[in-house]
């Protein structure tokens, strides 16, 4: 795990979390897996903001820091929550593979001890051309499996930190027939390129639309989730499926979720209202990808100022639960 530390008249940095052990010895704060890494962080941070409330120092800095806190907890939870969609995509793609028995997978003998871990793996994720495995007797420490060309597991290689984020990379982009190792940003972005099609079937869904009518009788006509923005355009036009930009995508703002969105174009991004580290607000507004040429211009008497509406993550991953395989 890490933490946002304070560093004093320097900006907050991330920094290895530690923990203390017997004596004067102190140990990384691991976990053995995402889900109670991510239980104790939300604890954690429940705690964290308190001692913070309790401190004491000048309103101007401490609000800044506040902002500073809220920026880089929003990316961090963002990313996560997207990443968390797209490993759910990731696996519903793949429900109907076969699932190759134990005895049947064809191992290099260095790996033979890991067959068992291995056929689990791909028994849940049966795309997997990357595994991560645990080495005997030490479940902190682990080796990569390889797929190879030939369709044979490879030997085992140790896994340090790197080789370790592979691996959990490659349970989304295996999954969608791109490598573990290519670059990350452009892999997610070619991800949602893929789910934008599959976002727009979810305006046939009864409970979708049952959703957005209920944010129109609260008078909101944007409502976002996990990069995914669903725009009311007027009643001769109905719902629409926009993207968030890419800086919001990858979780670089904080958002002013009291802001509006003023639209001046028909854009096909969407640029949520968000706060300046000074404290500045900014309204939202829509634009165009720099390779889609200028967005369409709406006349001044169009113009459009919108409420908006954040869900989390879970009710994304659910909405896309509903949808019918192709």
């Amino acid at each position: 795990m890490q933490e946002f530390v304070d560093n004093g008249d320097s900006s907050p940095t991330w920094r290895d979390r530690l923990v203390p052990g017997d004596g004067d010895m102190v140990f990384a704060d691991h976990y053995p897996d995402r889900g109670s890494a991510i239980s104790a962080a939300e604890t954690l941070n429940v705690t964290l903001r308190q001692v913070f409330s309790g401190r004491t120092m000048d309103d101007s800095l401490k609000r800044s820091l506040e902002l500073k806190i809220d920026k880089t907890l929003q990316a961090k939870q963002r990313l996560q929550a997207e990443e968390s969609l797209m490993l759910q995509e990731a696996i519903r793609r793949h429900a109907d593979d076969d699932r190759p028995d134990a005895s049947s997978l064809k191992i290099a003998p260095e790996s033979e001890r890991h067959r068992h871990d291995l056929s689990v793996q791909l028994a849940a994720m049966p795309y997997l051309k990357v595994v991560k495995v645990s080495r005997v007797n030490n479940r902190w420490s682990h080796d990569l499996l390889y797929l190879g060309p030939d369709d044979v597991w490879s030997k085992p290689y140790f896994a340090g930190e790197k080789a370790a984020m592979i691996a959990e990379r490659a349970k989304i982009a295996n999954g969608f027939n791109i490598s573990a190792t290519a670059h990350w940003g452009k892999t997610k972005a070619k991800i949602r390129e893929i789910l934008l099609p599959r976002a727009n079937q979810l305006l046939q869904l009864a409970s979708v639309q049952r959703l957005l009518a209920d944010t129109l009788e609260r008078g909101e006509r944007v409502l976002v989730s996990n990069g995914i923005v669903f725009w009311y355009e007027g009643d001769e036009i109905g719902w629409l499926i926009k993207e968030i930009s890419a800086s919001q995508a990858r979780g670089g703002q904080t958002i002013w979720k009291e802001g509006t969105i003023l639209s001046k174009n028909h854009g096909r991004l969407v640029v949520l209202p968000y706060i300046k580290e000074s404290g500045e607000h900014v309204c939202g507004h829509t634009k165009n990808g720099p390779n889609d040429g200028r967005a369409l211009p709406r006349h001044p008497d169009q113009y459009v100022e919108i409420d908006f509406s954040f869900y989390d993550g879970d009710l994304m991953i659910g909405l896309f639960g509903e949808l019918p395989y192709e």
